[in-house]
């Protein structure tokens, strides 16, 4: 299970900085809710992370400089892969949402929604950048295994 899910972070991963980098190429034809977006993308990544390791969390939709979202990528995706290598996948965290209620889940599940959550507002990403006339990223799994 565990190198199984390495493999789902190593795409997530690979494909967050294949869309920062779409971006950064076509800054200019770029809108607000594009950049709205891949800020969220990652933001949410590292809110997991930081539930689980019982760390400071960023706003889910706060924007960060341009400029330091392939940093928090990486820092994202080696938060992820520690917790992957050294948690026991059923423990249960208790956390709050953003808007302050209380949950319990699994390690699992929330590494598991982090992965869902990235490859959702990538094809959102995705869509938008069509609508712009720039040609989306092809972020299916199975084209990146191939």
């Amino acid at each position: 299970m565990k190198d199984k899910l390495i493999d789902l972070f190593e795409y997530t991963y690979h494909f967050n900085r294949e869309m920062i980098k779409i971006i950064s190429v076509n800054i200019s034809k770029i809108d607000e809710k594009t950049i709205s977006l891949i800020n969220h993308t990652l933001n949410a990544q590292q809110v997991w992370n930081s539930r689980i390791l019982g760390e400071k969390a960023f706003e889910v939709w706060q924007i960060n400089p341009f400029e330091n979202l392939e940093e928090i990528n990486h820092q994202n995706f080696h938060k992820s892969i520690q917790i992957v290598q050294k948690s026991d996948f059923d423990q249960r965290i208790e956390y709050q949402n953003s808007k302050g209620k209380k949950f319990e889940n699994s390690i699992f599940e929330m590494l598991f929604q982090a992965i869902n959550h990235s490859t959702y507002h990538r094809g959102q990403i995705n869509s938008l950048l069509k609508q712009t006339g720039i040609e989306p990223v092809l972020t299916d799994y199975i084209f990146y295994k191939r």
